[in-house]
């Protein structure tokens, strides 16, 4: 996938969707948005129970799912931090937290920018979201001893999840 190439998208959720791609992949990101994993490093590592993107694979490269933690049902062991730390996505709809073309959420959106997909109001939208969830960090680093990774295990989840570094 290169930059110009456009992406069609025919999913459970999304049908009939396409995006350009406009910046190469994992580059040309906003400045004010600093994720510590690629989504490839994400999937690897165990997050959303591993059924979070089972059927929109073919949407992205297939290499980002050869080491990725996956399962047919949502599956908490899977986890890095093996806890639930996720809301379901009837509560994000409930919220509001649902931007732009992205039905599936934040991940889904952070992995179409980091495949090269830029929307000015989506991207300004969830990276101002990503930036806020910084205090669950800020939390981690007032309540838990310095390398206690078992301290608040969905925080950290919950961190890694949003691509931030979760062994704070």
């Amino acid at each position: 996938m290169t930059v110009g190439d456009a992406v069609h998208v025919n999913d459970r959720m999304q049908l009939g969707y396409s995006y350009l791609l406009e910046a190469p992949m994992g580059e040309e990101f906003d400045p004010s948005f600093t994720p510590h994993h690629t989504p490839v490093e994400m999937l690897a590592m165990g997050v959303f129970e591993g059924k979070y993107m089972n059927d929109c694979r073919n949407e992205f490269p297939a290499d980002w799912f050869e080491g990725a933690k996956l399962s047919d049902t949502p599956d908490p062991s899977i986890n890095y931090f093996g806890v639930k730390s996720r809301q379901p996505l009837s509560v994000w709809r409930e919220k509001g937290w649902i931007i732009g073309p992205d039905l599936r959420g934040w991940f889904q959106w952070y992995c179409r920018y980091y495949l090269g997909r830029r929307l000015p109001e989506t991207d300004a939208a969830q990276i101002k979201r990503w930036r806020a969830f910084s205090r669950h960090a800020g939390q981690i680093r007032a309540n838990c001893d310095p390398g206690d990774i078992f301290c608040r295990p969905r925080q950290r989840q919950a961190l890694l999840q949003w691509s931030y570094d979760p062994l704070i």
